[in-house]
């Protein structure tokens, strides 16, 4: 009879142990599970910022190319604050060239704050200006553009 008693306390310690080790494992899952969704969110976050940054550099270059290179800087904002709702990026467009008819080098940056930190996105492009009487020539290339 006192066997059977010290045989149970044995079994009941052995799964107190069980069960105190199970909770260590748990919670260690559960740190290591919390910190990679963290890390994924983050992760989210900034492949997000970064996909409106492309697309509000898209737009910047649209909008010169619609309008010209031409004296663009003196009719229109060439740095400002985005249009709602996109208050927290910046842009800039930058010209060179475009001297007797040559394309003018167009570089728009997108800047935006990342978790304190100073974040940015760039685009190079060529623009040619607008020559002629024609207000707005077919700028069609002669061969399809393919994009990957």
């Amino acid at each position: 009879m006192v066997k059977g008693r010290l045989q149970a306390r044995t079994r009941a310690g052995v799964v107190l142990v069980d069960i105190i080790v199970a909770t260590v494992l748990l919670g260690a899952a559960l740190a290591v599970l919390i910190g990679m969704t963290g890390r994924a969110m983050s992760a989210q976050k900034s492949g997000e910022q970064l996909q409106v940054a492309a697309m509000l550099l898209d737009e910047q270059l649209n909008l010169v190319l619609a309008r010209g290179p031409d004296n663009y800087a003196s009719r229109f904002e060439v740095a400002g604050v985005c249009a709602a709702p996109y208050e927290e990026f910046r842009y800039r467009i930058d010209f060179t060239g475009g001297e007797a008819g040559e394309a003018y080098r167009v570089v728009a940056t997108v800047v935006w704050n990342r978790t304190g930190r100073e974040e940015s996105a760039s685009v190079e492009t060529m623009i040619a200006p607008r020559l002629g009487e024609e207000p707005d020539p077919d700028r069609q290339p002669v061969e399809p553009v393919e994009r990957y």
